[in-house]
């Protein structure tokens, strides 16, 4: 309370008079200029803000900072940021560093970080300056900071991403580093794969940098010119793909190269997909193009159309994709390709994806190979209310034949649902396998001797799979198997209750409602689909 007494005088330590009267206007008005302020000032008014408690404030400097960013400012921004642990203003100051990596190291703030803000910057794998700038860098920031610990500052130096001529004469001249230090680093040099060193690369999160803004070029493989530039839509047998001769040692590929160095964990890839043919492949990654680190292998799978891939992030500058078989020919076509760092999470187990969301849909590239429809993917669509007698499932007849999906690309399956027609009180029994490549089929799902009604959800022992084959072998109304809708993995949110015995929105009275059958497609190629209330093989053929 020294305030109450006459003439006291408070002095107000560690602030200026400028940023405590842009804090005064604030209180008094609610309002602050900041764009005519140095951004010393505006920094001390940012500390003020967290120190008398306005959140607001706090956050509206903090996003204007962020818009200023320069090579002059952002290493005492950084600093102040990671002070008063503000999340965007650092993740923005880090990812400015991580951008300008060589400038940064040269400018004069970088000499005036804390320690605890220097050894954040340095240890980050996306600071991607020459391990020798790096050094040089520390080496004066050792100088300028005395009164450090220097040892613990040079262990943030990556010594064996330095050649053996930096190591011995910009190194070793310096004496911030033992004799000892040095031979270890070359020991792990010449010991090591290159693919095990522990590079720094470029990050740009979210951001496909298989561009030529990022400097990336198709390095190998046939019609080069094709793979990078960004035409998803326009090709044929004829062009718009990249492509290599498939053989039986792999020599053959396809082979990027990045503008630079840069971390990656996610690839998207266009197979060449105008026709029902599947392929399989294998992506590696390098740094030298000799020690290559295999990525994905589906060289035992059949994939189509978009794959999507995930792995664990990755420091490289060439990326090579290597087809291994084409259902059709021997030719892998390959029509787009895209690579970039995501946030997103992601589960992998044995290699593959462990899907959270529906992947059996038709904007995954999910396709209906087998089984009889009155429109093509009407399985797959998402719709499961618009169903009735003469439309919105997909059929097959009770002891010949089958519905097959086809994913995209494999994953870990370990569980599916189904919507089985329910329009009336009739029952059905099925049983569900599943393959990687139509050959090998194994049961994951015996459902023959129970009778199953509306939605069905299947659980099992997750395992690879690529193809769901669902085999109807009972219908207490006809001789055809009707299904409405399929996902993979199970969905629970907006559906039907597990069997359900509420029918769908169509109900008996549609019975009288036949379309014209020439109107009916086949998913692939099969007879028409008989409606629901066909009662028998002969009545089938009639609609044949």
């Amino acid at each position: 309370m020294r305030e109450s007494q006459p003439e006291a005088e408070i002095p107000l330590q560690d602030t200026t008079a400028e940023a405590f009267t842009m804090l005064l206007k604030y209180i008094y008005t609610g309002r602050a200029t900041l764009t005519d302020e140095k951004e010393e000032v505006l920094l001390d008014f940012l500390s003020l803000a967290h120190k008398y408690g306005f959140p607001e404030l706090e956050d509206s400097t903090s996003e204007y900072l962020c818009t200023i960013l320069n090579i002059q400012n952002v290493c005492m921004t950084f600093d102040v940021a990671s002070l008063y642990s503000l999340p965007k203003l650092t993740c923005m100051c880090c990812m400015f560093m991580d951008r300008n990596a060589q400038e940064v190291l040269s400018s004069e703030g970088f000499l005036s970080l804390s320690k605890t803000a220097l050894l954040n910057i340095v240890l980050r794998d996306s600071f991607a300056a020459p391990e020798k700038d790096i050094f040089l860098a520390l080496l004066n920031w050792c100088k300028h900071n005395s009164k450090e610990n220097h040892a613990e500052i040079m262990q943030a130096v990556r010594l064996p991403l330095m050649s053996l001529t930096e190591l011995l004469n910009v190194v070793r001249p310096s004496g911030l580093l033992s004799p000892d230090a040095i031979l270890d680093a070359i020991k792990v040099r010449s010991e090591s794969r290159d693919m095990d060193l522990n590079y720094r690369g470029m990050l740009i999160p979210e951001e496909n940098i298989a561009t030529m803004k990022y400097g990336a070029q198709v390095v190998k493989g046939e019609l080069k010119s094709a793979l990078l530039d960004g035409d998803t839509q326009n090709y044929d047998l004829d062009h718009g793909f990249s492509r290599h001769p498939i053989d039986d040692d792999c020599r053959s590929g396809i082979e990027i190269k990045l503008g630079q160095p840069s971390i990656i964990n996610h690839i998207r890839i266009l197979l060449w997909d105008r026709d029902s043919r599947s392929y399989s492949y294998f992506i590696e990654v390098s740094m030298d193009e000799l020690d290559w680190i295999r990525v994905i292998d589906h060289s035992q799978y059949l994939c189509r159309s978009w794959q999507k891939l995930y792995f664990p992030a990755r420091v490289c500058r060439y990326i090579r994709i290597v087809g291994t078989h084409n259902t059709v020919n021997k030719i892998f076509h390959i029509v787009a390709f895209e690579c970039m760092f995501t946030n997103k999470t992601f589960t992998l187990e044995k290699g593959l994806i462990v899907p959270m969301e529906n992947v059996a849909t038709i904007a995954d590239c999910a396709s209906v190979i087998e089984g009889v429809s009155r429109s093509r993917n009407a399985l797959l669509n998402g719709d499961t209310k618009n169903y009735d007698w003469d439309s919105g499932y997909t059929c097959h007849q009770l002891g010949s034949g089958a519905i097959v999906v086809q994913l995209a690309q494999p994953y870990m399956i370990g569980s599916i649902r189904l919507l089985l027609w329910d329009c009336d009180d009739r029952s059905y029994s099925y049983y569900v396998e599943v393959s990687t490549n139509q050959q090998q089929w194994t049961m994951v799902a015996d459902r023959t001797k129970v009778s199953c009604k509306s939605w069905q959800s299947v659980t099992f022992e997750r395992q690879p799979a690529s193809f769901i084959r669902i085999v109807g072998t009972h219908n207490t109304a006809n001789e055809v198997f009707h299904c409405v809708h399929f996902e993979c993995p199970e969905q629970q949110s907006g559906q039907k209750e597990e069997n359900s015995d509420e029918p769908g929105t169509g109900d008996s009275s549609s019975a009288s409602q036949h379309l014209d059958p020439h109107a009916l497609q086949a998913a692939s190629g099969n007879p028409l689909p008989p409606s629901p209330g066909s009662n028998s093989r002969s009545s089938n053929r009639q609609h044949q």
